[in-house]
């Protein structure tokens, strides 16, 4: 695949072999800033050509010096491309929020690039290279692991422009940093030097800069090969659901059903190739996954 994908304006994307796609966010003279068009190309993304079976993992960077300096505030209007005319209420959208005007006037569409991300039964990688600030750091924390520049700066700044974290931000930050780091962060509202995001646990690891999308590349690597795309699918999504659990035996059932259908599939494979030490030759779909929740 190529690496610039015309169709996409505010974004380039290429796959490797081993099927680790990398997505860039394709805006470096202006430091790759969110708009309502990235917003809608990153949903349409994650929903339709992530999804491909070809497509094992994704890693995500930006282009330039920059991962994402945050929304780009130079929109004419509302810039974050809401309706005020409407008048939502929880209830309207607990009810409506696929529908319009609410999906597209009201929901924030920080967080519809997020769920589809979260959504995505498969490794998502972020590799923060440079400022990631507002949107641009809060749309990493639906991605499984982050990786960061010795450079990288991380900043949930909302409370100096008078608005709240987005992105369901408020359920992703407290599950990876825990409540009360997050709730500093976002009090503060500074932005964070790559060793303060190691040391609260935001990032994973921290590289020199020419090394950073290598080392995010090779880890999806380690991910996908000779692993079943199934089993990878059903984990991510039980160990997410998991966090949400009010006993373990809810856990149980889930475990329970997707250690049955695996073993009817990719876990036979699996078994079989252990045996006779050689690699496995897996044939799952993360596109056919089984219901297990």
């Amino acid at each position: 695949m190529s690496a610039r994908t015309t169709a996409w304006e505010t974004l380039s994307w290429s796959l490797d072999d081993d099927g680790v796609g990398t997505l860039v966010l394709d805006r470096p003279d202006a430091l790759n800033a969110f708009t309502v068009t990235m917003a809608r190309e990153l949903e349409t993304f994650f929903t339709t050509t992530a999804t491909d079976d070809a497509v094992r993992a994704v890693v995500v960077t930006g282009a330039g010096r920059a991962f994402c300096a945050g929304m780009d505030l130079s929109a004419e209007g509302n810039v974050f491309g809401l309706d005020e005319s409407l008048s939502p209420t929880p209830e309207v959208l607990r009810e409506h929020l696929a529908e319009e005007p609410w999906h597209s006037g009201v929901r924030d569409t920080g967080g519809k690039v997020t769920l589809a991300i979260h959504a995505l039964p498969k490794p998502v990688i972020a590799a923060i290279n440079g400022p990631a600030v507002g949107i641009g750091a809060t749309m990493t924390l639906a991605m499984d692991l982050r990786l960061a520049s010795t450079t990288a700066r991380i900043g949930f700044v909302f409370g100096r422009l008078g608005i709240v974290p987005e992105a369901a931000s408020s359920w992703f930050l407290p599950r990876i940093v825990g409540i009360q780091q997050a709730l500093e962060w976002v009090y503060a509202a500074d932005v964070l030097t790559a060793e303060q995001a190691l040391e609260g646990r935001l990032v994973r690891s921290l590289h020199e800069p020419d090394e950073l999308l290598g080392a995010a590349q090779e880890l999806a690597r380690s991910f996908v090969r000779d692993r079943s795309p199934v089993a990878l699918g059903l984990a991510k999504r039980m160990l997410y659901a998991g966090t949400g659990f009010d006993h373990p035996v809810e856990s149980h059932r889930a475990d329970s059903l997707a250690m049955w259908h695996t073993s009817l599939g990719d876990g036979k494979e699996g078994v079989a190739a252990f045996r006779e030490k050689r690699a496995p030759r897996f044939t799952g779909r993360a596109s056919e996954l089984p219901d297990v929740l």
